[in-house]
């Protein structure tokens, strides 16, 4: 046992990658491959059971533990953003290099890609049988919407990108709020399923209209492999090509989140106060210093 342990270790460390970028890349890739297979998966469910197998709470839980789980993977490598538009923020905010937001958006959008392809293959008899041997982007048999958003029939194209503005501005407030050192942090350990939680209210309250995508990765990555996978050019095309805006709209969302976020209170925070134990210690230390 001894033995096979070490072959192991030594087998871990010449698969290592030296190169922090390219191994938080990885983990976002991963946490996003995640979130889009057990979200992704949990509508396939519904819509090729024609709902017999979960409802629409179960699609906002789904996704919210999806969340949850995909932080937990990759929280401690790469911080699990999982969504361009969050990496957008931290960078905007000065958090995080410029440089990431390029390579952590394309291994999102990978991620995303890669797990609706396990979904497909998950559910590939049944997404068959659901359409009599065609794949259908929308209408009564249509199973694209099982990876991708597409508007409801009442929905414009004006009202879909403030749908998707506000649902990710929403996002980036009680981001930045669970994160804030200084404002009423969470225990730690606790901030994954915080997040979830933060998903599965935006889902409950704002998934009408489009699905609340929220995410430019979480969208684009699914919609292009069903492009490939034979749904075709139509699914960039359908609802008055509605692609585009779950990909511009977050971002520009995130801007307003982080904006009103650090406006109303990120810019009028206090540092914690000291406690009377490292108050006394510090006085301590200077009176000493002064006596020498």
């Amino acid at each position: 046992m001894g033995r096979q342990g070490d072959i192991l270790a030594s087998i871990g460390q010449r698969l290592r990658i030296r190169n922090r970028l390219i191994r938080q890349a990885m983990a976002e890739c991963l946490g996003t491959l995640i979130l889009v297979m057990f979200g992704c998966g949990s509508v396939a469910q519904i819509v090729l059971s024609k709902g017999s197998h979960g409802h629409f709470l179960t699609v906002n839980l789904a996704f919210g533990f999806a969340v949850t789980l995909g932080i937990l993977i990759a929280g401690q490598v790469s911080g699990a953003h999982l969504n361009p538009a969050v990496t957008f923020a931290m960078c905007f905010m000065a958090r995080e290099p410029w440089i990431k937001l390029p390579v952590y958006a394309l291994a999102q959008t990978i991620g995303a890609f890669l797990g609706a392809g396990i979904v497909f293959g998950l559910y590939f008899d049944a997404i068959w049988a659901f359409g009599n041997n065609q794949l259908f982007v929308v209408g009564p048999n249509g199973t694209a919407g099982i990876f991708a958003t597409y508007p409801s029939g009442h929905l414009n194209s004006v009202n879909g990108f403030f749908d998707q503005f506000i649902g990710t501005a929403a996002l980036l407030v009680c981001i930045l709020a669970i994160v804030d050192p200084y404002n009423n942090p969470v225990p730690k350990g606790l901030e994954a399923f915080t997040i979830g939680f933060v998903i599965l209210v935006i889902g409950t309250s704002m998934g009408f209209n489009s699905g609340y995508a929220v995410n430019p990765a979480r969208d684009f990555g699914p919609r292009l492999f069903t492009s490939i996978a034979g749904w075709g050019t139509e699914v960039f095309t359908a609802g008055r090509y509605w692609w585009w805006i779950p990909v511009v709209a977050p971002f520009l969302g995130a801007i307003a989140g982080v904006l009103v976020y650090q406006l109303m209170i990120g810019c009028h925070d206090d540092p914690p106060r000291e406690s009377s134990e490292e108050e006394t210690v510090k006085l301590s230390n200077v009176k000493h210093r002064d006596s020498v």
